[in-house]
């Protein structure tokens, strides 16, 4: 069993739900996980919480902090960059991108093919992303099988994460790193596709890979 760690966390801080972060951090403890990222919609700013936590639940669960950025295509995760300093509101897709990367972040496009706010097709023009999303907890089956069909044409690994906005959907889909994961080393597993996206819900009975016809994905 790998270091399991849920990459895609909102709470009320996101302004679209009344999640407390301190019950998602029980709620994912009690899931098993060994870490979960906080990803407040459009503000790093936003999970400043996240260093009180860290340091109160230091022996329990890693809590690490990103963003859900909304560039002018859809929604990208940004990991280790406070994107508040990038000035880059509704910015294509590839200009965020390329900012993150030059700043020693890591972006990664957000459920691409949920209608409104994922990129689509966009997802194939894209360069520098590490990753992409492909189990969402939020998404449709047929949204995730999309997603997981497209990282495999390039030949990217995908992530895992629950898209939660209420503690309970906590660890709904996560990431396996091979590694044990730290503040860190973070990136440099993320760059290093050291890692799979894993569904715990009913509807997805086993871990899709590289190679695997997405269709047969139940």
């Amino acid at each position: 069993m790998g270091f399991r760690l849920d990459l895609h966390i909102h709470t009320y801080e996101s302004g679209d739900n009344d999640s407390d972060p301190e019950e998602v951090v029980a709620h994912a403890i009690d899931q098993g996980l060994h870490g979960i990222v906080f990803t407040e919609h459009s503000s790093f700013e936003a999970s400043d919480y996240a260093g009180v936590l860290r340091e109160k639940y230091s022996s329990s669960l890693l809590i690490l902090r990103g963003v859900e950025f909304s560039a002018a295509e859809g929604h990208v995760l940004v990991y280790g960059v406070d994107t508040d300093r990038l000035s880059l509101w509704g910015a294509p897709a590839q200009e965020l991108i390329s900012a993150v990367t030059k700043e020693g972040g890591v972006a990664i496009p957000a459920h691409p093919y949920r209608g409104g706010s994922g990129m689509g097709a966009v997802l194939h023009k894209l360069s520098g992303i590490t990753a992409v999303e492909g189990y969402n907890g939020c998404n449709l089956h047929a949204m995730n099988v999309k997603a997981l069909e497209a990282a495999h044409e390039l030949g990217l690994p995908f992530i895992g994460g629950s898209d939660a906005h209420r503690p309970e959907e906590v660890g709904n889909c996560y990431t396996e790193f091979t590694d044990a994961v730290t503040g860190e080393n973070f990136l440099d597993l993320l760059r290093e596709g050291r890692f799979h996206g894993v569904d715990q819900r009913k509807i997805s009975t086993r871990i899709w890979m590289p190679g695997d016809h997405a269709s047969e994905v139940k």
